[in-house]
């Protein structure tokens, strides 16, 4: 096991708990289709809303402010649950669909109670409905009559505003020049700016030197070639 050189001594972890509630939602293109029908909640235009993109693509934090904002309970369509009751009382959210996995007459129960008692159902997955794994005929009648959403990528402007977020989570606040330089060549996601910005601000510290640009093309180097940043005890 590698030994780290005295000058990259691990820092002590300090727990940095980034902003996510609605006022501290960044929007742009990519996101705004899906915030308007958060913002719009209650009045849904159908009881059940899908919210599908890519892995980091803002899912999470949108279905966050909603749980926040409805009382919604997390559910897992899955017999022996609770979902389909939990369907009844109130409103629900179901994240990462594809993921998960779910009963399909677990699901359809949990549709059919939402609709019946006048409740709603948030759904997040990275894959659009018509691409789950649905054998029964009624839930995928169901499916197609869901509101659904696409979140796209985020552009260089989300990117750049993430970015810049995350670092003043961690009381940093790095030169526009050098946020320009990472979000160029960073992966296109919004969890990979989370792991990228923690990255950096860890090895930072070990070092106990600036952010510089050198120290974010190591970090961006090594994310790219799969390895870890993390340095050993």
């Amino acid at each position: 096991m590698k030994t780290p050189k005295v000058s990259e001594q691990l820092p002590l972890e300090f727990q940095h708990v980034p902003a996510s509630g609605r006022d501290d939602l960044l929007i742009s293109d990519p996101l705004s289709a899906a915030v308007t029908v958060v913002d719009a909640w209650p009045h849904w235009p159908s009881p059940v809303v899908i919210l599908a993109g890519p892995v980091g693509s803002g899912k999470s934090h949108l279905a966050s402010i909603w749980r926040e904002k409805s009382g919604a309970v997390d559910i897992h369509p899955i017999e022996g649950t609770g979902a389909e009751e939990a369907a009844a009382a109130g409103p629900v959210l179901f994240e990462d669909v594809d993921r998960q996995g779910f009963e399909d007459r677990s699901l359809f129960h949990v549709i059919n109670n939402v609709r019946q008692h006048g409740h709603t159902l948030l759904m997040t997955s990275r894959l659009w409905p018509m691409s789950w794994p649905v054998e029964l005929p009624d839930l995928r009648s169901r499916l197609k009559a869901a509101t659904v959403v696409e979140i796209g990528e985020p552009d260089d402007e989300l990117l750049t505003q993430v970015i810049v977020k995350l670092f003043a989570d961690r009381q940093l606040f790095v030169d526009d020049r050098l946020v320009a330089y990472i979000v160029a060549r960073m992966e296109r996601s919004l969890d990979a700016a989370q792991r990228l910005v923690e990255r950096i601000d860890h090895l930072a510290l070990a070092r106990g030197s600036r952010i510089t640009r050198a120290l974010a093309q190591e970090v961006l180097g090594r994310m790219a070639a799969g390895e870890a940043v993390e340095l050993e005890d």
